[in-house]
């Protein structure tokens, strides 16, 4: 019986507004408030609820046969707290239906599994927690900040005590294997699920497409291409941004028509079904263990971490903020300390990238800055900001490019 697994990650950052080098010394606010509260309304009503509203009806339509899967980021929970308290209510009743998996992540949505093991665990914790206390749920899942993995943060997963992973299903990975089994990790009991990456940006990226000559995906032929693997697959892992729904696909584009007919056609076919990642893994046997000897993601065309840390921009920017975790730890101020880790979420690197062609325009699309030297250069004034009004100039040791 195949499988369908959807999963979706929420996350917004607080970004960090346009910071010259004026305002060291002087201002000590560094998140652009104004613009995290418009993007966040904004993505609330053209995502966020309508989604939200849409899946709890295809549960309910259909008997709780429709099961979706979340990693929402602590993040997000901050912003829709504090701004759209309906959204975070929405997700609640989602969960209450009891065909909704939770999935845990780091709180900051930061690349702390590749600096800071000892942050990573941390955030991890602070993550688990924040499910439990708004969801009711203790995560059996985990996946880490756009599903970069390698084999050393596998280990760190599986001593966690987590029964999965979600991993990116990249082709020299795999080479003849097929992302529609489950795997393990290789010495390890825990799963991995990897995303089959071409149907799942059939939806996020290609469904409306000018040019692909598969327009329009409609509900019926998609789930056709999910039917096709049948005899060669146990599931079908869709993992996507959530925002595909009415943000990065607008409304007008048909993507919640889409969303809202794709149950009945893939149910339509009675040894199909939904489930959870926790789901998918107590049903299915692994067909084997999976090595990961580079870091993957499923960013960009690479798949790999160069969309964080491609430039020498990006890798100063990442080690001046992970080098300041002795001096924040020393200080034993939670607001420093969740301030430090704001300043981590991978959102402000992925910023400063400087790629080219397809990636470029990916990049540029979800960036508030001017192009990625500005976002750099407010970036380390923060930092200098940061270190001249709390940590003191002698805090952190000097770190080369």
């Amino acid at each position: 019986m195949p499988s369908v697994c959807f999963y979706f990650e929420v996350h917004q950052p607080h970004r960090v507004k346009p910071y010259g080098a004026l305002r060291v010394g002087r201002d000590h606010h560094y998140f652009d408030d104004t613009l995290n509260e418009a993007v966040m309304r904004k993505v609330a009503a053209k995502c966020y609820l309508p989604a939200n509203e849409t899946i709890l009806r295809l549960i309910e339509r259909t008997e709780g046969r429709f099961r979706v899967s979340y990693a929402i980021t602590g993040v997000a929970i901050e912003q829709m707290r504090r701004w759209t308290p309906e959204v975070l209510e929405s997700f609640q009743r989602l969960a209450a239906t009891g065909c909704v998996e939770l999935i845990a992540e780091t709180y900051y949505h930061s690349l702390a599994a590749l600096y800071d093991v000892a942050e990573l665990r941390e955030q991890i914790a602070l993550h688990t927690a924040l499910m439990q206390e708004h969801f009711d749920q203790r995560p059996r899942v985990f996946r880490d900040t756009e599903l970069i993995y390698n084999d050393a943060i596998g280990r760190e997963i599986s001593e966690l005590g987590f029964e999965a992973m979600l991993v990116e299903g990249a082709d020299d990975i795999l080479d003849w294997r097929s992302p529609n089994f489950v795997y393990q990790m290789p010495g390890l009991p825990t799963r991995l699920l990897t995303k089959n990456y071409r149907l799942s940006d059939d939806v996020a990226f290609r469904f409306s497409t000018p040019g692909w000559p598969e327009l329009p995906l409609t509900a019926d032929k998609y789930a056709r291409w999910l039917h096709g693997i049948s005899g060669n697959g146990d599931v079908v892992n869709l993992f996507m941004d959530y925002e595909t729904f009415g943000e990065h696909q607008w409304a007008e584009t048909g993507i919640f028509e889409f969303l809202t007919h794709l149950p009945q056609f893939v149910l339509a076919r009675p040894d199909w079904d939904f489930r959870t990642p926790i789901e998918v893994v107590e049903r299915y046997p692994s067909r084997g263990e999976l090595q990961f000897p580079r870091t993957v993601s499923w960013a960009d065309e690479a798949r790999d971490i160069s969309a964080w840390r491609g430039n020498d921009m990006q890798r100063r920017a990442l080690s001046e903020i992970y080098a300041r975790a002795p001096a924040v730890r020393q200080r034993n101020n939670p607001a420093l300390l969740a301030l430090w880790r704001r300043l981590q979420t991978s959102d402000h690197f992925y910023y400063m990238a400087t790629k080219t062609r397809g990636d470029a325009a990916v990049h540029d699309y979800f960036s508030p800055n001017d192009s990625p030297y500005d976002a750099f250069i407010h970036y380390m004034n923060v930092l200098k900001d940061l270190d001249a009004s709390v940590l003191g100039p002698d805090a952190v040791a000097p770190v080369g490019w």
